[in-house]
């Protein structure tokens, strides 16, 4: 074989576990400006502290960070990245005067770098690299006026920092979000018209084919859009307006994926209704033109504000004349024939209702991203947003407060990780090891959310320092400590540490980076292969400090938090749900003042989701199996979502109906709200059974007795001929019917919830035979 095709084959193998090759980048930079800052503060400056502190500050700004977006918002984060860095290493040479000092200053940092990567991917991204700007100065006691010097190498590191992510193989704008949201925009837009085109022409089998063809393109796009978002440790969207908008969007075209599913189920008794196919067409366009802007960066929204024009005119048009389409006119008589008629008849409409209110919501969001991203940089900076969007700090503040809850994960991995790294500075202090801020570094890289990965993390950076150690033993064996071989091995070994973890395993990249900190300090002080004894020594106890830590901070990690955070979203989107209800339906019912809108439930939804999230993603990157099936977790993650969006439906539903609060609606109101007690109940029950370890109820089956009374109790408005009062009764059947959407959603998470309980029933057995274990009484 030539080399060329070795080369071509080694090429595409890298690129199959180094995706976009990111990994290579990064690594090609630090390779060529690491070596660099060390040479220039060893061999020039002559000052160990810029040595050690350029080559480490381009290690952390080129290795361990890779910002996404466009480049100037890279460099801009670069830019802010070095500022607080900078201000670390401040702090972190004061304090490192005293042992207990620097592991409380330790501490107090992590926790607040840590967590406060809940506000935006950004900073979640950029925590290691921050962490490392206050490891290294904490961990090595100097004076205050070593500050200079160290600052200096960290300068240094900066801009060569930025000149690289500029220069050096430029990365492209990564935002895998918005390709991904416009592809399943335009595969479901292709679907309501392939389901409009079978049924207008009759469902004829010449139109079976485009419409299976449709189907398949939504279905995959859509799971395409939802491994995307989940592909990151930590969700993913920044601060900025844009980014905030573009992640609604997962949930709002994962809903409507689920509603045009749905839709697509009909009876084939339903009545053809032209409105209802109207409303199907314009939100496909809609849906097109969302895609095409999507694509843009800053584009203008006119089509796409015509198009959700001719969405409202459609909607409006449908629910003036759901009334009138129905059969019979009002001499119908009320038995039950006629009742199930009456919902056949109204189906068809609340379907296509339902789907073009999720298609303004996410018209609404593409929207707003894009008068996000047309504001001028003069704009940005003044804080100028478009209107209905929160602020970053308001953003920033909601966000943090939703984790500000004991089951929250992301809250107990900061405290566990700054429970770490506070008593790995503590203890590499009080030993007088050699290297300190080795042990600390390898505290974080190895502690996990929970005990077991935490454990096997460990043995496996072990394996890789004792392999690296060898490999380095070996190389000085050969090659002695000559300073120009060291010198020309050095860049290699920086790419290398790069480029393993992503492409061969975190074990090759622990080697890769051992064999790295071996060649680096026989240039500083050439003491051979001992160097890579000092490394394992404080290696072993970093991983020390880490198991100890894992084993007294939440050991049992996401899985039991995650139980909890799915119990939490039910309960606060159930009530979410049940309060937009009681909106709607006290609004036209009442006689005193009219409901507020539910705000305060709405945003403790919003928190439970957010909590959920995390919970979620921290579940998937722990180590070993899964207890419960991947699919049915996941199946119950996206309910919570479709539950928390039909309760905004059901608002927006309400929100344009004038209300006739002296009409005597008490009969409806009272069905309604009984269905409503039903549904509620059913989730409540379900979010128990999550954290008890109690079976789950069966999903509540379809009332036909409900649906008639509901029917009788609107008849009078549906036939009087007042096109308000009727409209108000459709209205009320709507509502009916998201209630019911709600009840058929439990089919979906029925089964899942089954096997979660079991799950959650073995844990709690287990704790009770650890708890009996110890001498203490079962409960």
């Amino acid at each position: 074989m030539h080399l060329g095709q070795r080369l071509g084959r080694l090429w595409q193998w890298l690129g199959g576990r180094d995706r976009d090759y990111a990994a290579l980048r990064r690594a090609c930079r630090s390779a060529i400006v690491m070596p660099g800052m060390f040479a220039l503060g060893d061999n020039v400056l002559r000052s160990p502290d810029v040595a050690t502190f350029g080559a480490f500050g381009a290690f952390a700004m080129l290795l361990l960070v890779d910002f996404s977006g466009p480049m100037t918002q890279r460099l801009q984060a670069q830019v802010s990245l070095a500022v607080v860095g900078a201000v670390f290493i401040c702090a972190g040479t004061a304090a490192s005067a005293s042992p207990w000092l620097a592991a409380g200053s330790m501490a107090v940092v992590g926790f607040c770098v840590l967590f406060s990567g809940v506000v935006s991917s950004t900073l979640a991204t950029a925590s290691t690299a921050l962490l490392l700007a206050f490891i290294l100065p904490v961990s090595l006691q100097a004076p205050v006026s070593a500050i200079p010097q160290r600052l200096a190498g960290w300068g240094l590191a900066a801009v060569a920092g930025l000149v690289a992510i500029a220069v050096l193989w430029p990365a492209p704008a990564r935002e895998p979000l918005r390709p991904a949201a416009a592809a399943a925009c335009e595969a479901l837009a292709g679907r309501l018209r392939a389901e409009v085109a079978f049924v207008l022409g009759g469902c004829d089998p010449a139109f079976a084919a485009d419409r299976e063809a449709a189907v398949a393109m939504a279905q995959d796009a859509d799971d395409a859009l939802r491994r995307t978002f989940l592909a990151t440790p930590y969700r993913p969207g920044g601060l900025r307006t844009s980014a905030r908008a573009v992640t609604r969007l997962v949930a709002e075209v994962g809903w409507l994926s689920l509603i045009i599913k749905k839709s697509g189920q009909l009876p084939a008794s339903a009545r053809l209704s032209r409105p209802a196919c109207s409303v199907k067409l314009a939100a496909a366009g809609v849906l097109e033109r969302g895609a095409e802007l999507l694509k843009l960066t800053g584009g203008s929204d006119e089509e796409l504000k015509r198009a959700m024009s001719w969405l409202d005119e459609a909607l409006t048009e449908l629910e003036n004349h759901a009334a009138a389409e129905l059969p019979g006119g009002a001499g119908l008589d009320g038995d039950g024939d006629t009742h199930k008629v009456l919902v056949s008849a109204l189906d068809p409409s609340f379907r296509a209702q339902e789907a073009g209110y999720a298609v303004r919501l996410i018209g609404r969001t593409i929207a707003l991203t894009a008068a996000a991203e047309r504001r001028s940089w003069l704009q940005r900076m003044l804080g100028r947003r478009p209107a209905g969007v929160a602020g970053t700090l308001s953003a920033a503040e909601s966000r943090a407060a939703a984790h500000v809850q004991p089951h929250s994960v992301w809250l107990r991995n900061s405290i566990r990780g700054a429970a770490g790294l506070g008593v790995a500075v503590l203890v590499a202090r009080l030993t007088g090891v050699q290297h300190a801020f080795w042990v600390v570094l390898g505290t974080l890289s190895v502690l996990r959310s929970n005990a077991l990965s935490t454990g096997q993390d460990a043995l496996r950076a072990l394996a890789g320092t004792v392999v690296g150690l060898l490999i380095g033993a070996g190389i000085l064996a050969a090659i002695g400590t000559n300073p120009t071989a060291l010198w020309i091995l050095l860049p290699f070994a920086v790419l290398l540490a790069g480029v393993a973890p992503a492409a061969i395993s975190f074990t090759a990249g622990q080697a890769a980076f051992t064999l790295t900190l071996v060649i680096l300090f026989n240039l500083v002080s050439p003491a051979g292969w001992v160097v890579g004894l000092l490394r394992l020594e404080d290696i072993t106890l970093g991983c020390a400090v880490s198991i100890v830590v894992g084993l007294m901070f939440w050991p049992r990690g996401a899985g039991a938090a995650l139980r909890q955070a799915l119990a939490d979203a039910y309960t606060d989107s159930a009530a979410y749900l049940a309060s937009a209800v009681q909106y709607g339906i006290l609004r036209c019912t009442s006689q005193g003042a009219r409901p507020g809108l539910p705000d305060t439930q709405a945003s403790r939804a919003d928190a439970a989701d957010r909590r959920l999230d995390d919970a979620f993603r921290a579940y998937l990157a722990e180590h070993g199996p899964k207890p419960s099936p991947l699919a049915e977790v996941t199946r119950l993650v996206t309910g919570v979502s479709a539950l928390r969006l039909a309760a905004g439906a059901v608002l927006d539903l309400w929100r344009c109906d004038p209300g006739e609060p002296a009409a005597d609606r008490s009969e409806a109101r009272g069905e309604i709200l009984q269905s409503l007690t039903r549904v509620r109940g059913w989730y409540d029950d379900l979010a128990a059974s999550l954290t008890d370890g109690q079976q789950a109820d069966d999903p509540l089956g379809y009332d036909q007795a409900a649906d008639d009374r509901l029917i009788r109790a609107v008849r009078r408005d549906l036939d009087s001929g007042d096109d308000e009062a009727a409209a108000t009764a459709v209205r009320i059947v709507w509502t009916g019917d998201h209630l019911d959407a709600t009840r058929r959603l439990q089919e979906t998470i029925a089964p899942a919830a089954h096997a979660t309980a079991r799950q959650s029933a073995s844990s709690l057995a287990a704790a009770r035979v650890r708890w009996s274990s110890h001498g203490r009484p079962t409960t």
